[in-house]
């Protein structure tokens, strides 16, 4: 990789080339210059007039500016003055300079920003030490040659210090990982550059193109990977924990937030974990490729293939997430376990009891929201509650009891419909996506592996029903028939956390796995609700009144007070 790469989106450095140490180094840089040159075609675009006045003064703004930055660096403004008369009309016109300078230091801040350190070793003492280090440096240095200029042009120091992230937003530590032979049919894939540690500035903010999902993967019966020239420059490699599998998941760089993001839902893997390791599941995300998003299952490696060709549709996280769940979904009905969307909880209370709730609903439906409602209305009632999994699971029977399991260790949470202060209680750990839009998404860790790997027997079942409104807040079902009718139809009312609109239907309210093995799943279901209802577990049917006008909140909240109650029996 060179020096840096710069779109009018994202700055990506390559700090092993090239690491500024001083003010002068970060205005002598070609980055610095790029970035420059990008504001000032900003400037225009946008017709700042004002500003564009002094800019216009230079005969060569994208040179002539840099070269004041630097002269003020050093020299006082009487001084610079007496150097060009170009320099004396700028330096005129202070409290506009002042502004462009502003204007710049914001139009960086809202840049995605991010540094790549490549590794010698593994990344542990003093490596590791040096990579925070360096990341912590030059968030100062950025800093402080921020200041330095804007002070020296204001003529006077600030009164008020803001300590922000002004340097990078995160920092990647890489190395070389070949896990395949140079003869395997994923040779292509060899030289990329896996990722061994990330370091994150909260609060991290990302805008992607798109801002909601559309579709399902359908699976192809070729393989999409083999044979693709990659550029291994322009790829990184994130492994992960996908429920129970390792999953080897390969993004272009131009979706480094979306890779980023995987951290807090999905468990890193470190590479000594990996070495020599055949992953379970691959995924190419931005794959240079004109076919379409779709999975492979290859028998012969016993590997669940995904890929999503390159391009602004898929620039948004849920198509990340969403091939990785189907890929583990396959895996696990082709191994007998039934992958369930949906929300589960194990709930203690203050009485000592212990209860797993499990909610099963599609996009929208509420799962999220009733159990965020019901720690609010329980209070000081639950001593602990703890997230097995928000947005996918499996049911799985181990000695003849239906336990369940995690997939995910974070949540990706929806905002429209969380009260107004959730967004603020977890902005330290949180990475936000598209803030000021509709659909607007938080992603944030909600357990630790080990935690949805436990296996949880499970208590109630219950569907999340978003669309009635027929003063019922939870009914339960006499059998597995009556039950199966629900949960198979899937239907809800769509919130615009995709494409869909109205009340629509989804094969047991999962589009990822269940849907592209319906027979296999069919007979999963079957063998599942009937060990529920052979051991006396409550299933039913919770009315969330998500999508009823009026309800968004209140509906969640009062799901939750009847649930308490049910829980404290």
């Amino acid at each position: 990789m060179r020096e840096f790469v710069s779109t009018n989106k994202m700055v990506l450095m390559n700090f092993s080339e090239q690491y500024c140490k001083s003010e002068a180094e970060i205005l002598n840089s070609d980055c610095f210059a790029d970035v420059w040159g990008k504001f000032i075609d900003n400037l225009i675009r946008i017709e700042k007039i004002d500003v564009l006045k002094l800019v216009n003064i230079m005969a060569n703004p994208k040179k002539d500016f840099v070269d004041l930055f630097k002269l003020l660096l050093t020299f006082d403004l009487d001084q610079i003055r007496t150097m060009s008369p170009f320099y004396k009309l700028v330096l005129d016109h202070t409290d506009v300079l002042y502004e462009l300078v502003e204007n710049f230091y914001d139009y960086w801040r809202r840049l995605e920003r991010y540094g790549v350190i490549h590794s010698r070793s593994n990344a542990d003492g003093v490596e590791n030490n040096s990579f925070i280090e360096a990341t912590n440096n030059f968030n100062d240095l950025v800093l402080k040659t921020y200041r330095t200029i804007s002070q020296k042009v204001l003529t006077k120091n600030f009164n008020i210090y803001r300590q922000l992230p002004a340097g990078v937003n995160a920092s990647l530590m890489i190395s070389k990982f070949p896990w395949m032979s140079k003869e395997s049919k994923y040779a292509n894939l060899r030289d990329v550059n896996l990722i061994e540690q990330i370091i994150i500035r909260p609060p991290f903010i990302t805008y992607s193109a798109k801002n909601k999902r559309t579709g399902t993967y359908p699976e192809v019966f070729f393989n999409p990977v083999a044979g693709l020239d990659i550029n291994k420059d322009e790829f990184y490699l994130y492994p992960a924990k996908v429920g129970s599998s390792l999953a080897y998941i390969y993004f272009h760089r131009d979706y480094l937030s979306h890779g980023i993001t995987l951290c807090n839902l999905f468990d890193f893997v470190p590479k000594k974990e990996c070495e020599g390791k055949k992953p379970d599941l691959i995924y190419l995300f931005g794959a240079p490729t004109t076919n379409e998003s779709a999975f492979y299952y290859d028998k012969e490696e016993d590997i669940y293939v995904g890929i999503a060709p390159h391009g602004k549709n898929i620039d948004y996280f849920g198509y990340m997430k969403k091939m990785l769940l189907t890929l583990y979904n396959v895996k696990m009905i082709n191994s007998g376990n039934l992958p369930l969307h949906g929300a589960c909880v194990n709930i203690t209370l203050s009485n000592g009891k212990n209860k797993t709730v499990v909610i099963i609903g599609d996009s929208g439906a509420g799962k999220s929201e009733s159990l965020e409602a019901l720690s609010r209305v329980a209070g000081d009632n639950i001593s602990n509650m703890q997230t097995i999994f928000d947005d996918m699971g499996t049911f799985k029977f181990v000695n003849g009891e239906i336990i369940a399991y995690g997939t995910e260790i974070g949540a990706f949470v929806r905002l429209d419909d969380m009260t107004s202060g959730y967004a603020y209680k977890e902005m330290d750990r949180a990475i936000f996506m598209n803030p000021d839009k509709i659909n607007s998404r938080l992603v944030i860790p909600v357990s630790t592996y080990s935690q949805i790997m436990k296996g949880y027997k499970v208590d109630m079942v219950l569907y999340a029903n978003n669309y009635d409104n027929n003063g019922t807040d939870i009914k339960f079902f006499d059998n597995k028939e009556e039950a199966l009718k629900v949960f198979v139809k899937g239907a809800r009312n769509a919130k615009g956390t995709t494409s869909e609109e109205g009340l629509v239907e989804s094969f047991f309210a999962n589009p990822f796995g269940p849907v592209q093995k319906q027979s296999e799943t069919t007979v999963l279901l079957d063998k599942y609700f009937q060990g529920l209802f052979d051991a006396n577990i409550k299933v039913g049917e919770i009315y969330t009144r998500l999508a009823v006008l009026g309800y968004e909140q209140k509906g969640p909240e009062m799901v939750a007070t009847k649930l308490f109650e049910l829980l404290e029996e």
